[in-house]
């Protein structure tokens, strides 16, 4: 590779002032959600898509951040079991990407 390593490449296609896409770009397996709560509890749940996950937040969460009624909270990754908070008692949330890799990361025992 020759020239500046901060000027784009040939093969980094910058449009608009904006990186276009690589073939190779990672796409995440699933995203990790984390809730925060008044009190200092937290919680985590999994969305598939971050798509799932906004039409969760815009559809449910949102319409409903300042009641004090329960809302449901999506568990996809454990079947049979489900989440009810007060959308009001949400102070954070963080949403985290995961990508699942071929090379298996678990300790032998």
């Amino acid at each position: 590779m020759t020239g500046n390593p901060r000027q784009p490449q040939s093969d980094d296609a910058v449009a608009g002032g904006q990186r276009a896409k690589s073939r190779y770009a990672k796409v995440p397996d699933e995203f990790s959600v984390h809730l925060m709560f008044e009190g200092g509890h937290r919680e985590e749940v999994r969305f598939k898509t971050i798509q799932e996950f906004q039409k969760w937040y815009s559809g449910e969460l949102v319409p409903k951040s300042a009641s004090n009624e329960f809302i449901t909270i999506p568990i996809k990754n454990i079947e049979g079991e489900y989440m009810v908070a007060r959308p009001s008692r949400i102070i954070a949330i963080r949403v985290t990407p995961i990508y699942t890799s071929s090379i298996d990361r678990r300790q032998i025992e």
